[in-house]
């Protein structure tokens, strides 16, 4: 009988209790139907409006490599973190259980879904995380996982850090799985240990409109939604008109801290 592919980190976490109660999520015979992205194109969609970095996790090991050069900085260390349980410690202790409690949500959406179609999603939420200056930050985590081997086993993972606390302090406990690549999917989840502070507007988004709303957020033009989404530019600038309606915004930088506040990206 094949044995169960576990993850066995060097200095155990949290994390990796969670990842083993289910091993099918590390390991699975299911092929990625589409080709993944390159991790530059990943970095390159993410939602990064402030200070980030990122870094590779091997999944078996939980040993960190390729780290940006701002983490360090960002985090006032004098080394780069060789092991996941370094970031983790990093987290406000309150915040701990939404962490791990957003990795199961996000494991059991994945599987959900179809395992095949795990490389070309996207898990994100927020936590608060010790900085350089000796306090406690809001980050928005993005993470995705980049890599299987011929057997099934998913050998790692990138995960993006950014520093949204000029933007908003308000952490919605909200967790999104979301499409990326060939892929377009959107499941918003709520951590039932929290309400969200600011209340979401009554009319909801559309899918498209929560699509378009992500890349005016990292900053794309009408234009480049249109080239992107292969959509027409009077299709977009429609959208994004009903966007700011229904959002009640009249700046994108109000837009954009709505949009957190409420979990939309």
């Amino acid at each position: 009988m094949k044995e169960k592919y576990i993850a066995k980190p060097i200095k155990p976490h949290l994390l990796s209790d969670v990842w083993n109660a289910h091993p099918d999520a590390l390991s699975n015979n299911l092929k990625s139907i589409a080709q993944p992205p390159s991790v530059e194109q990943i970095i390159g969609e993410m939602f990064a409006l402030g200070p980030f970095y990122y870094y590779v996790i091997n999944l078996a090991s939980s040993k960190l490599s390729n780290h940006h050069p701002d983490l360090r900085k960002m985090h006032g260390l004098k080394n780069n973190p060789k092991h996941l349980k370094e970031i983790i410690d990093l987290i406000h202790p309150d915040d701990l259980d939404f962490v791990t409690k957003a990795e199961k949500m996000t494991i059991e959406k994945i599987k959900e879904i179809g395992f095949e179609h795990q490389l070309n999603l996207k898990c994100s939420y927020c936590f608060r995380m010790k900085t350089n200056k000796g306090n406690y930050e809001m980050f928005h985590h993005q993470a995705l996982h980049t890599l299987k081997d011929k057997d099934g086993r998913l050998l790692q993972a990138v995960n993006i850090h950014t520093n949204i606390e000029h933007i908003t302090k308000v952490n919605p406990y909200t967790v999104l799985v979301a499409g990326i690549g060939s892929r377009n999917d959107f499941h918003q989840m709520q951590y039932s240990n929290k309400t969200l502070e600011i209340s979401p507007p009554k009319t909801s988004l559309t899918k498209r409109e929560i699509e378009i709303l992500s890349l005016l957020a990292i900053g794309h033009s009408a234009k480049n939604i249109s080239e992107f989404l292969k959509i027409s530019y009077h299709t977009v600038t429609t959208h994004r008109r009903n966007i700011f309606i229904k959002m009640e915004c009249t700046k994108i930088s109000e837009l954009i801290k709505k949009a957190l506040e409420w979990g939309l990206i």
